[in-house]
């Protein structure tokens, strides 16, 4: 297991793709509205998901250089999309957000992970 990414670019679409997510969540638009109240995700809430978003990013890019960092922010990160994951199956709101942005995200905090950090 290697505690800083081998290839410094290779964790950089993760962050690049949460940053935008962040950005986009402070004043989301239908599809995320539609989402987050479709998992019933509290709307008093929804500022807490920018916060989780935004220390990930730092974490990732901070990670590419300090070791440790960038593992134990992507592994956040998987573990995030897990939960949401979850939150959708227990919701039963399995449209295409679920399997587009959900499992697409899910799918590349894995991949980030597995071929920064495991190969």
């Amino acid at each position: 297991m290697n505690l800083v990414p081998e290839l410094w670019w290779l964790p950089i679409p993760l962050p690049a793709v949460l940053l935008f997510d962040a950005v986009a969540s402070i004043r989301p638009p239908r599809f995320i509205r539609e989402c987050l109240d479709g998992v019933r995700f509290p709307r008093d809430w929804w500022w807490t998901l920018i916060a989780i978003k935004t220390l990930a990013v730092a974490g990732l890019i901070v990670g590419i250089w300090v070791p440790g960092v960038g593992l134990a922010a992507n592994a956040g990160v998987v573990a995030y999309f897990v939960c949401a994951a979850v939150a959708h199956l227990r919701a039963r709101y399995l449209g295409q957000s679920f399997r587009l942005n959900c499992l697409g995200m899910l799918a590349l905090s894995v991949a980030t992970f597995v071929f920064s950090f495991l190969v």
